[in-house]
This record gives C-alpha cells, sequence and structure tokens, in this order.
C-alpha cells in the first residue's frame, strides 16, 4: 500500500502508510500550517521504506557495543532505548515515539508554529512555542472508552512526548499492565520508558496467559519470550502487587532522569510516579 495523506476535520492532517499512522495538529498563522503540512506530507512516503531497510538492526537486541546509523529516525530509537541495555530490548520499542518526533522536527523546521502535535497510535510528539500549553486525557483500560486522568504540559515544562504502553495496546508486552502512559522529554523516549516500564507490571497467575512472541506475530523482534495476550481476573492484592513492580521500575527510570511522570493502571487500581492529575470527576461518578 502507498503512502496516504488526507486532511480530516479540525483542519488536521492524516498521514498513513503501512503500520505508520499520524494525525497531526497544527497551531500558527494559516500560511505557516500549510507549509508545516505539505513539508510532512512530502517526506513521509520515505519513512517506512527506510526503516524497513534498517530492520535487521532495528529488531536486533541492544548490546554492549551502540549500533551507528545514520537514519535520523533509526538513530533515535537506538539512542531512546540505550539506557536499557542492561535487559533484553530492541530499538523497535521506540519506533513510534521516534517517527512521531522526527515528523514534527521537520515541520517546526520548516516553518513556525504555536503549537505542534504529532500522534502516531498514541505515542505523541510535541512542540510548544512560548507561552503556550496543551491538556491530553489519559484512557487507562482501551476497552472503556473514558478518559481516566489529565496531562498538562506548558512551554516551560521539559515533557514534549507521551507514549503508552501494555498488553491490549499494537505492541506486544511481556507484563501485564492495561496501560502505562509515560511523559518524557521527548517522544523517542517516553516510548522506551513506556515499555519498560509495562513489561514490569507483572506477576504469576493462572489467569494470565503467555504465547511465545513469534507465534503471535511472525514479525516480532521479541523471538521467543512469552508475551501476554490474555488476562482473566486477579486477586486485588496480586494487582496491587504487579503495579507495584511496575511503579518500582518507573521510579528508578525517573530518578535517572529519564522520565516526568508516569501513569501505570491494571484492572481498575492504578499507581501514579510524578505528577498526572486523576482521577477526573467523570471517574468518580
Amino acid at each position: 500500500m502507498s503512502a496516504q495523506a488526507s486532511l480530516l476535520p479540525g483542519n488536521r492532517l492524516h498521514l498513513n502508510h503501512g503500520p505508520i499512522d499520524l494525525v497531526i495538529s497544527a497551531d500558527g498563522e494559516a500560511a505557516d500550517v500549510r507549509r508545516a503540512y505539505q513539508v510532512a506530507a512530502a517526506m513521509f512516503p520515505n519513512i517506512l521504506p527506510e526503516l524497513v531497510a534498517k530492520l535487521a538492526i532495528l529488531r536486533a537486541p541492544i548490546g554492549e557495543a551502540k549500533p551507528v546509523i545514520m537514519n535520523p529516525i533509526a538513530r533515535r530509537m537506538v539512542d531512546a532505548v540505550w539506557p536499557y541495555r542492561d535487559v533484553f530490548v530492541t530499538p523497535m520499542a521506540a519506533v513510534a515515539g521516534s517517527v512521531a518526533e522526527h515528523v514534527l522536527e521537520v515541520m517546526v523546521e520548516a516553518a513556525p508554529l504555536r503549537r505542534g502535535i504529532v500522534n502516531n497510535g498514541g505515542d505523541i510528539a510535541i512542540h510548544l512555542a512560548e507561552g503556550q500549553t496543551m491538556r491530553a486525557g489519559v484512557v487507562g483500560d482501551l476497552s472503556l472508552p473514558r478518559m481516566d486522568a489529565t496531562i498538562e504540559i506548558a512551554s516551560a515544562d521539559a515533557v514534549r512526548g507521551i507514549a503508552t504502553s501494555g498488553w491490549r495496546g499494537r505492541s506486544q508486552s511481556l507484563g501485564i499492565a492495561d496501560s502505562v502512559t509515560v511523559l518524557a522529554q521527548s517522544a523517542a523516549m517516553a516510548d522506551a520508558a513506556a515499555t519498560m516500564i509495562a513489561n514490569a507490571v507483572d506477576v504469576d497467575d493462572p489467569a494470565i496467559e503467555r504465547l511465545p512472541a513469534h507465534a503471535v506475530r511472525d514479525d516480532s523482534d521479541l523471538g521467543d519470550l512469552p508475551v501476554t495476550v490474555a488476562v482473566g481476573l486477579l486477586p486485588s492484592q496480586k494487582v496491587a502487587l504487579a503495579l507495584e513492580n511496575g511503579a518500582r521500575r518507573a521510579t528508578e527510570i525517573q530518578a535517572r532522569g529519564l522520565i516526568a511522570a508516569a501513569y501505570l493502571q491494571l484492572q481498575d487500581q492504578v499507581r501514579v510516579v510524578g505528577a498526572i492529575q486523576q482521577p477526573l470527576p467523570s471517574r468518580a461518578a
């Protein structure tokens, strides 16, 4: 399938090519927004072919030697997962955030924008000019269409990326979190950290079903590692333990300066590391 570009209601740009699905919004002078969209649409068709050409490296676990890659998106992916090289991780853990970040960077270089947001399936790159703010909602359980928390980001904040991971999402997970949403300095960093924290939200229980990653998806970069495919109702004590394991990992990553905050949810229990507003009034109703 070839790359597709179209305008959505609200003057948003939709770019789609295979697994890459971007919804882009920009705020600025009309001519500047048009220029930013034109540049994004023009460069977008090259992204997937260039990443496919590097798949052998991008699907390989990061080891002691840091891969040297010239492609800017692939390089972002490697840089984002490099801090986690003490465990099994491949650069693919940061692919969605890295793509979003790269597209936004090209847009901002092409035109002055007050705000720019590139959302790649929930992994979001953010641009805020001085004095600008944005607000986002967190959906803790993708099977329930409700917002469970809110995030407000100002231009003075260091956060420029949001990412979500969990066993219910489009990526495979070693853990059992319904979702882990992370705020970080960049979308690529948030993407990698969300994967690591979601993997840590885990316990052993017969209600959890796992299969080798390659049996679930033959192009998986996780090989024969067991990924979660179903989570039945768990005792509340085990839910709490799983979330504590994830929160401990999030706290460690935050202490290293790699994230600003994280929101972890599993079966109606929540843990928050850092500053995220929750719950919303609708959740308590």
